[in-house]
């Protein structure tokens, strides 16, 4: 069960008790403008059908001076969604060091005999969220516009080309290099990093492709069974697919089962002779013993013999009490963070902004992730200065229903960067309208604000049964205006309790926001603009 607020109170009381003292030190809420005048243009997409009993938020900003240019609801609450990333990930982001590279290592625990390892080979997890899968040949790390993380829930997710397997194939090849060709005894993952917390989805200290198995679906000729292609394949996970291929034009609909213990994964369905291939991913449901079979498989591949069975439970009851006098025979070692940092932030990526939470913790030798919060709390206070009563966070990735957070705290928190050395690299790690990451879909054509955006969208949908239609509980996006002349402005738009009757009014909500940040870019390239002075509202 999640670690409840009962035991932390007093704690929290304390700092809380220290807030009037650094109150000198957090910075002001912007003034809002006099005459908040959005223009008819914006006004008529707010007032569309679908926002009848929606609230709408905006506030615009100039970093440099504080003029404010727009200013709607700026000091209420709204439900973040996926905008509460940006305080997530500026917290880790600070507190690892853009430049912290996770270093997994593989130690040997028993007695070498040449190339022979009487006993096991323990790979100690160290909270590394891709282990080299989606590392491109430059270092970077790849993504996609549609993650393969969220192809059961939006459509058009793609696949990164990287082999998701690779860091245990380099850690296999450093093993046979350092002269072992054979390990009478096991392998072990070590996964004493920290207690994978009641977190959805739950982070773990190893993660091989993202704790997933693709399916991709490929429709060959009607009336004949579709072609799958699936991966990562570990033993002893296996799929089967019955799904059909049908007429152009007819239904794609393809559903996924497992069972109990995710293993033996399951396709059934149809897809239209003329869609394009269909990806949907399957919940690995042990990581551990997932993990230490593919690193067994790996070595193998590499020409490392182990005499333990490849499959079954992770047996980390052999797992020492210390590695003090083991040697160590391989590591992996991870991109820098801040190439994660972009990872999690172009395409939302839940599991990692969990991870990041976890990764904080274990800055300051917790095992509890929701330690974690106490580092991003400091860093709130103490480095960028930004009132951390304008958040209510219970997660990294902002998908519970505690999360709130106000447009004025986003701005802050955005406006911190602009101080930073990390400045341009931060705002580069968001996603861009037209570009890439998940504004890659909107303002791509006729649209002056193309590549001049950058923002974190934020999204929370869930089903409205009584009324059999869509409640879109929030679509906000937050981030940077780049004027026409260079220069650039802190933005927040979003709109709290829009509905919808189908995917296509979620695709155009999710545009209307796009929309509204491209209009207000052409406005601040144009000088419409309101005057200054009063509070924020």
């Amino acid at each position: 069960m999640r670690r409840t607020l009962r035991g932390r109170l007093p704690a929290w009381a304390a700092a809380g008790a220290t807030l009037a003292a650094l109150a000198g030190t957090i910075a002001a809420p912007p003034a809002a403008a006099h005459d908040d005048d959005l223009g008819p243009a914006i006004e008529a997409i707010m007032h569309k059908p679908g926002y009848e009993h929606a609230q709408w938020g905006v506030l615009e900003t100039d970093p440099e001076t504080g003029q404010v240019f727009h200013s709607r609801f700026a000091n209420q609450f709204f439900v973040p969604g996926s905008t509460a990333k940006l305080v997530t990930i500026s917290g880790a982001w600070h507190t690892l060091g853009p430049d912290h590279r996770f270093t997994t290592p593989v130690m040997a625990t028993g007695t070498r005999t040449g190339s022979t390892l009487d006993g096991n080979l323990a790979l100690v997890a160290q909270g590394d969220l891709t282990m080299g899968g989606r590392t491109r040949p430059d270092g970077t790390v790849d993504y996609t516009p549609i993650d393969h993380t969220s192809a059961n829930d939006l459509p058009g997710a793609t696949l990164t080309p990287e082999n998701p397997l690779a860091g245990l194939d380099m850690i296999a090849h450093q093993v046979r290099d350092a002269g072992l060709t054979r390990v009478n005894g096991d392998v072990v993952v070590d996964p004493r990093l920290f207690t994978p917390p009641d977190l959805d989805p739950q982070p773990t200290p190893l993660i091989i492709n993202d704790n997933v198995i693709d399916l991709l679906t490929t429709p060959t000729a009607p009336g004949r069974t579709a072609q799958l292609m699936w991966r990562p394949q570990v033993a002893p996970y296996q799929v089967t697919s019955t799904v059909q291929t049908v007429a152009a034009g007819g239904p794609t609909n393809i559903q996924v089962s497992a069972s109990p213990d995710g293993t033996q994964i399951s396709l059934s369905g149809t897809i239209a002779a003329d869609a394009q291939p269909v990806l949907r991913i399957s919940n690995v449901k042990d990581p551990n013993a997932f993990g230490r079979t593919a690193l067994i498989e790996a070595l193998a591949r590499a020409g490392v013999s182990v005499s333990a069975d490849p499959t079954g439970p992770n047996p980390d009851g052999k797992l020492p009490a210390s590695y003090d006098g083991d040697p160590q025979v391989a590591a992996y070692v991870s991109p820098p963070y801040s190439q994660y940092a972009k990872l999690i932030l172009k395409v939302s990526h839940n599991l990692g902004a969990n991870l990041a939470l976890c990764n904080m913790a274990v800055t300051r030798g917790s095992k509890d992730c929701f330690d974690g919060f106490g580092v991003e709390h400091d860093f709130l206070v103490d480095v960028a200065h930004v009132d951390p009563t304008q958040f209510q966070l219970a997660d990294g990735r902002g998908g519970v229903f505690q999360d709130r957070a106000t447009p004025i705290g986003l701005d802050q928190l955005l406006g911190y960067w602009l101080h930073t050395p990390d400045a341009d690299a931060f705002r580069h790690a968001l996603p861009i309208l037209g570009v890439d990451g998940s504004l890659a879909i909107s303002c791509t054509t006729d649209c002056p604000a193309k590549g001049k955006v950058f923002a974190k969208p934020g999204t929370i949908v869930g089903a409205d049964d009584l009324n059999q239609r869509i409640a879109y509980n929030a679509e906000n996006l937050a981030g940077y205006l780049e004027t026409d002349d260079g220069c650039l402005h802190l933005f927040f738009v979003g709109v709290n309790g829009a509905s919808a009757t189908d995917i296509n009014d979620v695709i155009r909500i999710f545009d209307d926001v796009n929309q509204i940040a491209a209009l207000l870019q052409e406005q601040a390239s144009g000088g419409h603009r309101a005057p200054a002075g009063g509070n924020a509202s």
